[in-house]
């Protein structure tokens, strides 16, 4: 399992410790994962995912699961999130068709 979030694409970042004497030794940002259960209400079902702190923030401001992947970009998202975008659509367009 790869250190990223599935839904922005926060990834591991590196970077230098930098002590009092100005020396320098390579360090590694890890980005703040969490294993989160989200409800997707067009397809009513849990949807299990791991994704940054800051990415749970920004799901819960625009609204929901389903709102965050209609609005997010496909190139930042997982497999799993590109294809939960798709299943998504497809429900949305259902529904307001019929």
């Amino acid at each position: 399992m790869s250190r990223s979030c599935e839904l922005t694409g926060k990834a591991v970042m590196s970077g230098n410790n930098v002590s009092h004497a100005n020396n320098k030794s390579r360090r590694r940002f890890l980005p703040n994962l969490v294993n989160v259960t989200l409800i997707s209400e067009a397809l009513n079902r849990n949807v299990r995912l791991r994704i940054s702190a800051n990415a749970l923030r920004s799901v819960e401001h625009r609204g929901g699961l389903d709102a965050f992947l209609v609005k997010a970009d496909a190139g930042e998202l997982s497999p799993r999130a590109r294809l939960l975008k798709k299943q998504v659509a497809k429900k949305l367009a259902e529904e307001t068709a019929a």
